[in-house]
């Protein structure tokens, strides 16, 4: 029987290259429901349509999906493109944004530490968070020690976060956590397969680049001025 450790060395020994992780740090809360939920899901699938269609990024490109309603719940941990599968996302509950940050975080870690057992050179990691409101029904001292740490792994370049909200996200709230030199994006309607589009290609562009080395990224059509 193979244990965890023995199966990351197979799928490193079978696949060296480099990886770029990203983590999809979703919100599902009831104000998701219907329609919008329905067009995160069709968006989910384009985003893996569309990287798989580049050899290069589908080997390198590594995506884990997290959810945040009153549960936050890993639902994909980090696979590459070439072996991802969509889920079929579910909303409802409240916004446990903070916890969603803190979880993703986390993972992220542990990640970086697998690749650095392994020998396994990596870009720096993006975590793209897409909310349609803001946090709610969690503590505020776990959301600021979430938006502290997420700034200084900002700071340090150990983290890109890409922070998208719908046309009721609250904005202000979401600044927060962003870096000054990328600040949230307002989501023309629900346009989720226009975004999620973008990112894969934004994802191929750094799977084809060096670690380390600044990549232009495709300008976002799906966002509102």
């Amino acid at each position: 029987m193979l244990m965890a450790g023995n199966l990351e060395n197979v799928e490193f020994a079978e696949n060296p290259d480099p990886r770029c992780p990203c983590v999809l740090l979703l919100d599902v809360s009831t104000s998701m429901s219907g329609e919008p939920i329905q067009a995160l899901n069709e968006g989910l699938r384009a985003f893996q349509r569309e990287v798989t269609l580049d050899p290069v990024a589908a080997r390198r490109v590594e995506v884990a999906i997290i959810t945040f309603g009153t549960h936050v719940s890993v639902v994909q941990d980090f696979v590459t493109v070439d072996q991802f599968s969509p889920p079929e996302l579910q909303a409802g509950g409240q916004t446990h944004m903070g916890k969603g940050i803190e979880t993703a975080l986390d993972l992220l870690e542990q990640r970086k530490a697998t690749y650095k057992a392994n020998g396994i050179a990596y870009y720096r990691p993006w975590i793209f968070l897409l909310t349609d409101g803001s946090p709610y029904g969690e503590l505020e001292s776990v959301v600021e020690t979430a938006c502290q740490r997420l700034l200084d792994d900002q700071n340090r370049n150990k983290t890109a976060l890409f922070a998208v909200g719908t046309e009721t996200a609250n904005f202000q709230k979401l600044s927060t956590f962003t870096a000054p030199d990328r600040p949230p994006l307002r989501l023309k309607g629900i346009q989720f397969v226009e975004l999620f589009v973008w990112l894969s290609r934004s994802q191929q562009a750094v799977a084809q680049s060096q670690p380390g080395q600044q990549v232009p990224l495709p300008p976002a059509g799906w966002a509102a001025v």
